[in-house]
């Protein structure tokens, strides 16, 4: 019986790290690409992150942002970028149901609270930035 507690223990610590699958394979951040046409912009996030498009930043899964875009003698955009569930952060939650039940569910809910299971939308932020009115009279 001695000699096989290591396995079951193997087993065990196996199973163990098989929770959380979408938050193992996707991880809690992820590359956002921001463009512009022109090139060139100021991009500033919600999160206090700037560049110059094209810039790529690595933000959470997980956390709505507000991505705005500005150059001299154009209009700012600003876009919202929001989480959704994407369909491999579903899948990489659902294949906690492989580890049992009780591992499946403590896996699952790693997953939801760490955001794995989610992904940002739009990313790539692509935006096409209008040249300002000027008028003269």
């Amino acid at each position: 019986m001695l000699n096989k507690l290591p396995n079951r223990l193997a087993i065990g610590v196996c199973l163990m790290a098989l929770a959380g699958c979408a938050t193992v394979t996707r991880g809690t951040n992820v590359s956002l690409l921001v463009e512009s046409e022109p090139s060139g912009a100021e991009v500033r996030l919600s999160t206090g992150q700037t560049g110059t498009t094209p810039s790529t930043f690595s933000v959470k899964r997980s956390e709505p942002l507000v991505v705005t875009i500005n150059k001299p003698g154009y209009e700012t955009a600003t876009i919202s970028v929001t989480p959704q569930i994407a369909d491999s952060g579903a899948a990489g939650a659902a294949s906690n149901a492989f580890a049992g039940f009780g591992i499946g569910i403590i896996g699952a809910g790693v997953d939801v609270a760490t955001g794995a299971i989610k992904e940002l939308k739009p990313n790539p932020v692509k935006v096409t930035l209008t040249p300002q009115n000027y008028y003269s009279y």
